[in-house]
């Protein structure tokens, strides 16, 4: 089972809609190497929903329920999406200020490349996370 985890600012598209929504499709992201990590997204892996911009933390685990297929707004043909599904949302959130302060998780991708909005993380930061959010 695969890790990642996905940035979206709250008011593109927030938890809270998810949450109503009970899956989605992730889509729109116009960045190579994301979309490299989208098209290596397995059906089951977990998926961290990172709030950008406002709030700046984990929220909520989601799961890949759908693996990398053409965006259907992608008229050129060369960009992916996922669908994915609610998990649970986390008992408490965990702040980029937290995730700094964490000496395991100093090399998470979100703290090296901050821009990225889909990124792999390991088991370990994956359980880290988790383990700040209890």
């Amino acid at each position: 089972m695969g890790f990642w985890l996905i940035k979206s600012d709250p008011s593109s598209y927030s938890w809270e809609q998810f949450l109503k929504d009970k899956k989605t499709v992730w889509d729109g992201v116009r960045n190579y190497q994301a979309r490299n990590n989208l098209a290596a997204m397995k059906v089951g892996d977990k998926v961290l929903f990172y709030h950008s911009d406002e709030g700046k933390c984990i929220v909520g685990i989601s799961q890949v329920s759908k693996k990398a297929f053409p965006e259907p707004k992608d008229k050129e043909g060369k960009w992916l999406a996922v669908e994915l599904k609610i998990v649970k949302k986390l008992k408490k959130p965990v702040t980029l200020v937290q995730i700094r302060k964490s000496i395991n998780l100093k090399n998470i991708s979100l703290l090296k490349q901050p821009r990225l909005s889909v990124m792999l993380i390991t088991d370990e930061e994956f359980q880290a996370i988790i383990k700040l959010s209890e």
